[in-house]
């Protein structure tokens, strides 16, 4: 009887840890079983339309704070805005330029999805450079330049987005700000070099949002990326301030098969306007802009604040690049 006892015993224990084993084996499959992603379907970045919002920039003149060019720019841009997005803000304000003069600015702020808080920040400055002081022709450093690539190919693609997002709205609260009076820094020949000379718009907005507290997860700063064939390299305030969200953006680009144009190289550090949403707002924020060391200037793009920087100079597909890589990191988010 004894013998029959514990035999029964043992193939209760058997019987128990079985079902033991079983369980912790589907348990351990539930728990390493790969969750299916979300699919999210991102609209497709019309570079036609892009192009034709750069364009229209241009063809207003030269947008240098305090001419009638400019003001007829604000009017405009303001409206497209306001077609596409919840709310639209022209910031006024008032900013000392290098030369001790105070000058009227307006930056122009759309929000979409004003209710959510998860959100992020797309950024670009809408104003034209007052002086081509590094024009080939010395007779022409103190005209005003066109700004095709340095300013309205940030904020065509911009625009081109606001639409897509008018069309199919994303998930996450998006605000698109357009910054003016960042380019009156002193002409090159000056020699009088102060990073606080330049971004005077975004210095303004860093310091007076918008919104009492505004805060986005991260910022995107887009500077000079509509002419051919654009070199994107990690610059240095980016690496330094936004690592997780500068990875994040190169690698949806090489995602999408667009390795040659996003490179993993480091660039320098440029005095943009994302250091002062990084510094003041503590937003990390990155800058998408093209370096080109090997241009005659050393830094951009060879038409870089000179006379030449006008619509010949941009590229359909330079915009398309842009704009595709930012709808995907948006609807993604």
């Amino acid at each position: 009887m004894m013998k029959f006892l514990s035999f029964l015993v043992l193939l209760i224990l058997v019987f128990v840890a079985s079902s033991s084993c079983d369980q912790g084996q589907k348990a351990s499959r539930t728990k390493n079983k790969p969750l299916k992603k979300k699919m999210v379907t991102v609209p497709a970045f019309n570079a036609d339309s892009a192009y034709y919002f750069v364009e229209k920039q241009v063809l207003f003149g030269p947008r240098v704070p305090g001419t009638k060019a400019h003001k007829k720019c604000l009017k405009w841009l303001t409206g497209k805005l306001q077609q596409y997005s919840d709310t639209v803000i022209d910031q006024h304000f008032k900013a000392r330029t290098y030369d001790k003069m105070i000058r009227n600015g307006s930056n122009i702020i759309a929000s979409f999805n004003p209710e959510k808080k998860k959100r992020i920040l797309l950024m670009s400055h809408w104003d034209s450079r007052p002086f081509a002081d590094h024009d080939p022709d010395p007779s022409k450093r103190r005209t005003p330049v066109d700004a095709a690539n340095d300013g309205a190919s940030g904020v065509g693609v911009l625009l081109e987005m606001a639409r897509q997002f008018h069309l199919k709205n994303p998930d996450v609260g998006v605000d698109i700000v357009l910054f003016d009076l960042e380019d009156w820094g002193p002409p090159a020949d000056l020699k009088m070099y102060n990073e606080e000379y330049w971004g005077l718009g975004s210095q303004y907005w860093a310091k007076n949002p918008h919104v009492y507290g505004y805060s986005a997860r991260f910022g995107i700063l887009l500077d000079m990326v509509g002419a051919s064939d654009p070199v994107f390299r990690k610059e240095a305030y980016s690496r330094e301030y936004a690592r997780y969200y500068l990875d994040k953006v190169w690698g949806v680009a090489q995602d999408l098969g667009y390795g040659d144009n996003f490179v993993n190289d480091d660039g320098p550090a440029i005095s943009d306007d994302h250091v002062f949403v990084n510094e003041y707002l503590k937003i990390p924020s990155i800058d998408i802009i093209d370096l080109r060391p090997e241009s005659s200037n050393g830094t951009f793009f060879e038409y870089w604040h000179t006379t030449g920087d006008n619509m010949s100079v941009i590229d359909k597909e330079s915009l398309k690049i842009t704009g595709t890589v930012l709808l995907w990191v948006v609807y993604n988010e």
